[in-house]
């Protein structure tokens, strides 16, 4: 049994303490924002915030989880309001949409600790989210109006 918060709630959830993060925020809270990509930890689709900090949910573990505090695309606004979100809807980011999910909590780790990033920090701390799309020049100008408006 692992117990932490999730998106700002007390959660209980009975895994062993290998099971991936994903799996329990898939699976087991039925929240589906976070998506599987490569389950190795190498395209970002699955990004998440644990106490604050980004981490792949898909090679995040239970026991790396249990009594911290962990943020999915679903806790990050509940009516879409956040600077991030309306950004992504103006800048028309979205294709496919699959990787947008962890592109967002990426690009929001980047803005809670830098309000106003240069081109080149954007760039650097989104190299690790692919798009297999191809809408890097829509994620950076986001991310930018987001910067701005905030």
């Amino acid at each position: 049994m692992i117990a932490f918060m999730l998106n700002g709630e007390h959660k209980e959830v009975d895994v062993g303490p290998d099971t991936p993060l994903l799996w329990i925020l898939r699976e087991h809270l039925k929240l589906t924002g976070t998506k599987f990509g490569c389950g190795i930890a190498a395209c970002g689709a699955c990004t998440v915030h644990l106490d604050g900090e980004p981490v792949r949910a898909c090679a995040t573990i239970a026991d790396q989880v249990d009594g911290h505090a962990v943020t999915t695309i679903e806790g990050l606004s509940h009516n879409g309001t956040h600077a991030l979100q309306k950004a992504w809807v103006a800048e028309q980011v979205p294709q496919c949409g699959y990787c947008q999910s962890g592109q967002i909590m990426s690009a929001a780790a980047l803005l809670a600790s830098n309000r106003s990033p240069t081109r080149n920090e954007i760039v650097e701390n989104m190299n690790g989210n692919l798009c297999r799309c191809g809408t890097y020049l829509r994620i950076i100008a986001a991310i930018q109006r987001a910067a701005r408006e905030g």
